[in-house]
């Protein structure tokens, strides 16, 4: 999706939308966030947007939608993961995310907000895992912030200081899109590279037992 197309099609509220979607709405994953938010910043150091609505429903878009997407996981998920004996879902992974959110899940809230995909399942995980409530909203509004207002500051601040900057906007969202997938593309190939390495160890357990 283009964001620049649809934040001339839709508008600030089109904005505030989709990072609500895509923050909270699992369905939304798709939506663009990182590039969205940068480019609303750029197009509001030219006067196209209203900077000072957008530093304050961007936050509070992505803040009310992270909400819902806990709320979500809390309420459904438990129920999802009822039967050990299922053939798509465990309660071990219920377990392990539990395990996962109780040491881990502070720093994941607030650095998932900057990976696509990642930050509309963050939120719905921690609540499966029963995530403590307050710890969530705490970081939830961190992470909300940090997020909403940097993102789109450097737009605004890139276009201060290029005035044209709009005509180096497609290289610039292609650079950000690269960058925002490289903590996915990592740790995917660090589960990849681990399934082998416990492959590799259980064949060999196997070999050593006959």
């Amino acid at each position: 999706m283009d964001p620049k197309h649809l934040i001339e099609a839709f508008g600030t509220i089109g904005i505030l939308v989709i990072v609500f979607a895509e923050s909270g709405i699992l369905a939304g994953f798709f939506l663009p966030g990182d590039s969205l938010l940068f480019t609303a910043g750029l197009l509001a150091s030219q006067g196209s947007l209203n900077l000072p609505v957008l530093l304050i429903g961007v936050p509070l878009a992505a803040i009310l939608g992270d909400q819902v997407g806990y709320l979500f996981g809390r309420r459904v998920g438990p129920a999802l993961f009822r039967r050990p004996d299922s053939k798509i879902f465990r309660q071990r992974h219920v377990e392990m995310a539990r395990k996962y959110f109780s040491e881990h899940g502070s720093k994941t809230i607030v650095l998932a907000r900057f990976v696509p995909v990642v930050r509309t399942f963050a939120p719905v995980i921690a609540g499966v895992a029963q995530m403590p409530y307050r710890t969530f909203v705490t970081f939830n509004v961190i992470g909300g912030l940090l997020w909403g207002l940097g993102v789109t500051l450097g737009g605004f601040a890139l276009g201060k200081v290029i005035p044209d900057g709009d005509r180096y906007l497609y290289p610039i969202i292609g650079v950000i899109i690269v960058v925002s997938f490289l903590p996915v593309i990592r740790e995917a190939l660090r589960v990849r590279r681990e399934s082998k390495t416990g492959g590799l160890v259980e064949a060999h357990g196997l070999e050593a037992d006959e």
